[in-house]
C-alpha cells in the first residue's frame, strides 16, 4: 500500500507484557510506524492481512517466557509471510530457564535477536537493540532519503556497479530508469535531452552537482573527498585497502599520532562489508552487518585523523631510498615511510564464458547487497561453500521468491560455520545442492534468466539441468590482490604475500619484522597474507598489531622524523614533507 507507515507488530498472550511493550513502542516509534498489538493465536492471521495488504512490516516482535509460550513459533512461522521483516524474541529478566530454546531458535534462524522486556522507564538498552534491527532493515530495503539520484539504465553494468560501490560507503542512492515517466521528468528538469547515462545527481550540494557518466575520480572530487597534497608530500603509514585489516591499522595508527593515507579501490569493509549479518564477532551477540562494522570502523579513523583517497586502486609500488611511492589509477603518486598492504583477497571467477558476458547484468563476483530488494518474487543462485556465500543465501531469501546454493563440494561441513549450516537448513526457500559445478547460462534481452549446473567432476560437454535465476552471486575462492606489487615481494606458491620470517631474510640479510614483508618497510595483513585465518576479528588483530611494529621501523630508520609515543587519546599529526 503506497504511501503507508511500517509496520511493528508484537505478539504477547500475557497482558502485562502487551502493555508494558505496546505503551514503549508506541510512545518511541509510533509516529514513524504503525503499532500493532495482538495474542499469538491472531498474530499469525494479522500477518498474512498486512501481506495481503501490501503493507510492510519491519520488525515482528514476539514475546517467550513461562506464560507465554508461542513466541518463538510465531516468529518461525512469520518469515513464510514477510521474509524481510526483523524478528526479535522479547524474554524477561530473570527467565534464565527459557535461555536454551531462545539462543537454539537464533541459532537456526527462526528468530534475529533477543532483547528483554524494559522494567523501567527509559530503557535505552532496549531501544538500542530494536532501533539496530530497524536501521538493518532500512539499510537492506533502500528507499528514503536520497543524497545521490542516479538516472540510469538499471540493466547497465556501470550502473549497478557504482549504486553498489555507492550503498557501501553509506552513502544514501536511488536508481531511476532512464526510460521511466519519473526518469524522464527528472532528466527534463535538469535540461538534458540526450545525456551520457548514467547521470548522478548531489543533491546535498547547493546548488545540485549534476554529473554525466562521471569517471571514479570525477565522482570523489565532486563529493569534496580528494585530498590535495603536494608531490612532496610524505606520510608516516599509507594504508593499501580499506577493509577490517586496513581499517583497523588506520585507527591505531593515527589515534597514536602517525599521519595516515587510505587508499581504497572500491568500498570501505572490504569483502566483509557485503556480508548481511555477521554473527560471530566478538562483542555484538546481535550480530552485525558488514556495511555498519565498516562505515564505523571508517567514521573512527577519520575523526583520529587518517585521510582517505576513494575509488583510486593501487597500481604500482616502488622505493625512493627510505620513502616508497604508491601510484595509483589516477596518476596520483602518495608517499609513505611505511606501506602497509591490506588489499584482501576478490572472487576467484568462473571461467565460464557466457556468465564472464553477463557480469553486471545478472551475474555478480560477491554479494551485491544492492541488488537484493530488486529480486523480490525472482529466484537467484548463489555458488559457493563458506561463511560469505551462507550469508550471502541468508540475505537474498529475505527478498528472493527462491535461492539455490550451489556448491563445488560433497557438503558444506568443511568450509561453513556450523550456525550458518543450521540457519540454511531451517530457510524454507533456500535450497542447498552440493556436488554442482555451473557451466552455462541462459540469458535474454542481455540479462540472465537461467543458469546451468552439472554434477562436479562431469566430462565436459555433459549436459547439464537448468536452474530459472534472474541473478547469479559467485562467492568462491581467494585471489590475493598482489598484481601491483613489484616482483622483489615475496609470495607463497597462491600469490599471498610472506611476511616474518617465512620468505627468508630481506635485502642486507635482514630478517623481516613479523607481519613485514621481504621489501622493508612494507607490511602485510589481514587475508592477503600468507598463512592468515581468513575472519575479520583476526583481521582487525593484524591491523592493531602491525602499529607497533611500524613504531619500530619508523625510529629506527627515520629516527629525526619518527613520532613521539604513542598517549593515550592522542590524534594523528598531518603528513610532513619529505
Amino acid at each position: 500500500m503506497e504511501g503507508a507507515v511500517p509496520v511493528l507488530l508484537l505478539a504477547s498472550d500475557d497482558p502485562v507484557s502487551r502493555g508494558v511493550l505496546g505503551d514503549e513502542l508506541r510512545r518511541r516509534y509510533g509516529a514513524d510506524y504503525e503499532i500493532v498489538s495482538a495474542e499469538h493465536a491472531h498474530a499469525l492471521s494479522v500477518l498474512e492481512s498486512l501481506r495481503s495488504w501490501g503493507r510492510e512490516v519491519a520488525l515482528v516482535l514476539g514475546c517467550y517466557g513461562p506464560g507465554d509460550r508461542e513466541g518463538l513459533d510465531l516468529l518461525r512461522r512469520a518469515y513464510a509471510s514477510h521474509p524481510a521483516a526483523r524478528r526479535a524474541v522479547v524474554a524477561t529478566w530473570g527467565d534464565f530457564a527459557s535461555a536454551p530454546e531462545v539462543f537454539r531458535a537464533i541459532a537456526r534462524g527462526h528468530a534475529d535477536l533477543l532483547v528483554l522486556r524494559p522494567e523501567g522507564p527509559r530503557d535505552e538498552e532496549f531501544h538500542g537493540a530494536l532501533t539496530d534491527a530497524l536501521d538493518d532493515w532500512h539499510l537492506a530495503r533502500g528507499g528514503g532519503y536520497e543524497a545521490v539520484r542516479m538516472i540510469g539504465d538499471p540493466r547497465d553494468a556501470r550502473t549497478r556497479t557504482l549504486r553498489d560501490t555507492l550503498g557501501r560507503n553509506h552513502i544514501p542512492v536511488g536508481l531511476h530508469p532512464a526510460d521511466s515517466a519519473a526518469g524522464q521528468r527528472m532528466l527534463a528538469a535538469l535540461g538534458l535531452g540526450a545525456p551520457r547515462l548514467p547521470v548522478l545527481v548531489l543533491r546535498f550540494t547547493s546548488p545540485p552537482t549534476v554529473l554525466e557518466a562521471p569517471t571514479d575520480p570525477e565522482i570523489v572530487d565532486a563529493f569534496g573527498l580528494a585530498p590535495r597534497h603536494g608531490a612532496e608530500t610524505v606520510f608516516d603509514v599509507v594504508v593499501v585497502g580499506a577493509g577490517p585489516a586496513g581499517l583497523a591499522a588506520a585507527v591505531y595508527a593515527s589515534s597514536e599520532g602517525l599521519s595516515t593515507m587510505v587508499v581504497e579501490q572500491e568500498a570501505v569493509g572490504g569483502q566483509a562489508g557485503t556480508s548481511s549479518l555477521i554473527r560471530n564477532y566478538p562483542g555484538f551477540s546481535r550480530g552485525v552487518s558488514g556495511i555498519h562494522l565498516a562505515f564505523r570502523s571508517f567514521q573512527q579513523a577519520w575523526v583520529f585523523g587518517t585521510e582517505f583517497l576513494f575509488l583510486r586502486r593501487a597500481e604500482a609500488l616502488t622505493t625512493e631510498g627510505a620513502v616508497h611511492a604508491v601510484r595509483v589509477s589516477d596518476g596520483t603518486v602518495v608517499r609513505g615511510r611505511t606501506v602497509v598492504v591490506a588489499t584482501g583477497t576478490e572472487y576467484r571467477r568462473l571461467g565460464v564464458p557466457q556468465l564472464e558476458e553477463l557480469v553486471g547484468r545478472g551475474v555478480f563476483y560477491g554479494a551485491a547487497v544492492a541488488e537484493a530488494p530488486a529480486l523480490a518474487g525472482r529466484r537467484a543462485c548463489v555458488v559457493g561453500g563458506g561463511n560469505s556465500a551462507g550469508q550471502a543465501a541468508l540475505h537474498l531469501a529475505r527478498f528472493a521468491q527462491h535461492v539455490t546454493l550451489l556448491v563445488r563440494g560433497p557438503s558444506l561441513a568443511a568450509g561453513m560455520s556450523d550456525y550458518l549450516v543450521g540457519q540454511l537448513g531451517a530457510t524454507a526457500n533456500v535450497s542447498v545442492r552440493c556436488s554442482s559445478t555451473v557451466v552455462g547460462a541462459r540469458e535474454r534481452d542481455g540479462c540472465l534468466t537461467a543458469v546451468e549446473v552439472a554434477p562436479t567432476g562431469a566430462p565436459a560437454g555433459a549436459p547439464g539441468e537448468e536452474i530459472a535465476a534472474a541473478a547469479l552471486f559467485v562467492l568462491i575462492g581467494s585471489v590475493p590482490r598482489t598484481g601491483w606489487l613489484p616482483g622483489t615481494v615475496e609470495r607463497d606458491a597462491a600469490g599471498f604475500l610472506r611476511t616474518g620470517g617465512t620468505g627468508g631474510d630481506a635485502p642486507g640479510g635482514r630478517v623481516p619484522l613479523p607481519l613485514e614483508t621481504s621489501l622493508p618497510g612494507v607490511f602485510a595483513v589481514g587475508d592477503v597474507r600468507s598463512g592468515s585465518v581468513k575472519r575479520v576479528a583476526t583481521a582487525v588483530g593484524d591491523g592493531a598489531t602491525v602499529v607497533s611494529l611500524l613504531h619500530g621501523h619508523l625510529a629506527a630508520q627515520h629516527p629525526a622524523a619518527a613520532p613521539a609515543p604513542p598517549r593515550p587519546g592522542g590524534g594523528a599529526r598531518g603528513a610532513r614533507p619529505g
